[in-house]
């Protein structure tokens, strides 16, 4: 940006402040002499800065600063300085002078000890205490004390920079109760650059140039005479943090808006779930690893989970024998009492089982489930105890092997945006064949994203009551929402780190 260009786009903050940097090169003597909030200095020079007419550098340095007493006394006078105006004609007594001059009572204590000190008052005894200004004391009537000229200065001051005088006075104050402070601060100097002296030149302070129209410009046609301020939309601003709905929620919900453009239904469940339609409904046998405790979260419970005595049979028959689906079964005596048992679902798969028993089901027809599903595991970049899964089924006669891949194919792309997927061979054991989906992430490489298969008769037969082709697949969306989102941690997903989620991505 040219030099006029840039003049153009200087604030009126900006215009106040730039002409006095040649002379001033603090905060605090910057506000003085342009008369503005500390506020509004800050940002005009940050603003100055970003455009590269000033150089801000920041100094640690031991400095005085007035406290609360020390404000309040420079507005009303010391109290020793009050103490001795009262004195200037007469002697008092102590007890008068107390209610006479609104001192409290440590003030009043303070200013004896130091106008004794310092030999300025004498303090006799007939009947009462009685206090009279001695020679030295009635000179400082019309003298200031140290202490008083110390804090007539511009604070704040730094150490270096005391006379003896002045720090004779300072630690005299110290000794006092909330007059002075010195502590470290950091102390902001601006240095105008070669772009800022140029500016200078140019007559930045131009009145003429205004920031907005108003109606009275309007009217009179002033606005004529007027140049109106240059917006530059390059600069630095600070963030404005709107609200937002959490970004993993976000897409959750746009998952859910295309699975429902898709065609499909969506389906639902119970978190707390028996191991009947978690597990038996899913033709899996009763000693099958996953029903260790560590491999599901079990749930004490007083009564155990109502089950369909129907659907129970059926499924007892498919786990012992095959029943009338042309299988021989797992051959083992199926325990009806344990099928009773509750855990917190340990996956999709079981909204599935429930709708092919349910009497809403249309055949064909497409269902899927957003489920959050729960397993015990070591915590780490893509793995947690607790986690989402897409299920979904499609019911319909005549559905293979290639109409599964190329469902599988379009969501590893619509829903992760992957590039690069792979199908290997897998074991599930209530489909049959089984795949597994793979995507490559940028970062993490080959991340498995869930399985899929054509559900078993076994499956089928008991809860639909015929055997009907059906696809069935339980992707981790909380994986492909790491794709999506461009995160390599899957605990992001949960996290409750405020600052992350000011900044997270939303799509």
């Amino acid at each position: 940006m040219d030099l006029k260009k840039l003049a153009e786009t200087l604030h009126p903050l900006e215009r106040k402040v730039l002409p006095v940097l040649d002379k001033f090169k603090t905060v605090q003597q910057i506000i003085s002499a342009t008369g503005l909030k500390e506020v509004e200095v800050v940002r005009a020079l940050q603003w100055l800065q970003n455009k590269k007419v000033v150089k801000i550098d920041t100094e640690l340095k031991e400095v005085v600063t007035l406290d609360k007493n020390g404000e309040k006394y420079l507005k009303e006078k010391l109290p020793e300085r009050r103490f001795i105006e009262k004195l200037k004609d007469k002697e008092m007594t102590l007890s008068r002078l107390e209610k006479s001059n609104g001192l409290s009572k440590d003030e009043l204590n303070t200013c004896l000890g130091a106008l004794r000190k310092k030999a300025m008052i004498l303090i006799t005894k007939n009947k009462d205490l009685r206090v009279k200004l001695t020679d030295q004391g009635k000179k400082f009537l019309k003298k200031d004390f140290p202490e008083e000229i110390f804090l007539n200065k511009t604070f704040p001051i730094e150490m270096k920079n005391l006379s003896p005088e002045e720090k004779f006075a300072l630690n005299n104050l110290k000794k006092r109760k909330n007059i002075v402070k010195v502590e470290l601060q950091k102390i902001k100097k601006v240095a105008l650059l070669p772009e800022g002296k140029k500016l200078m030149a140019l007559g930045i302070s131009d009145e003429k140039v205004i920031d907005s129209l108003t109606p009275q410009m309007l009217r009179t046609g002033s606005w004529r005479e007027k140049t109106f301020r240059r917006y530059d939309v390059k600069i630095n601003v600070p963030k404005i943090y709107c609200g937002k709905k959490q970004n993993y929620l976000r897409f959750l919900d746009g998952v859910r808006e295309k699975f429902i453009a898709l065609g499909f239904t969506e389906m639902t469940g119970p978190l707390v779930e028996s191991e009947f339609w978690d597990m038996d409904a899913l033709y899996m046998p009763q000693f099958h690893s996953a029903r260790a405790i560590h491999d599901a979260y079990y749930v004490e419970a007083k009564k155990p989970e109502k089950l369909n005595d129907s659907f129970v049979k059926k499924v007892k028959a498919a786990h012992e024998t095959g029943g009338n689906t042309d299988s021989i079964g797992w051959r083992y005596d199926f325990d009806v009492k344990r099928t009773h048992n509750l855990v917190l679902r340990t996956q999709g798969t079981a909204c599935s089982a429930r709708m092919l028993a349910s009497e809403d089901i249309k055949i064909p027809g497409k269902y899927f489930a957003i489920a959050r599903c729960f397993r015990p595991d070591v915590v780490d970049a893509t793995h947690a105890v607790d986690f989402y899964q897409t299920e979904g089924i499609v019911v319909e006669e005549g559905l293979n092997i290639r109409h599964l891949f190329a469902l599988l194919e379009m969501f590893a792309k619509e829903f992760a945006g992957a590039e690069e997927i792979k199908l290997v061979p897998g074991y599930f054991p209530f489909t049959e064949p089984s795949v597994e989906l793979f995507a490559k992430h940028p970062v993490l490489g080959w991340v498995e994203l869930g399985g899929a298969g054509i559900f078993r008769p076994e499956v089928v037969k008991p809860l639909l009551g015929k055997d009907t082709s059906v696809i069935a697949w339980g992707i981790g969306i909380d994986r492909i929402a790491m794709f999506k989102l461009g995160i390599k941690d899957i605990r992001k997903l949960f996290s409750h780190d405020l600052e992350y989620l000011k900044n997270a991505k939303v799509i």
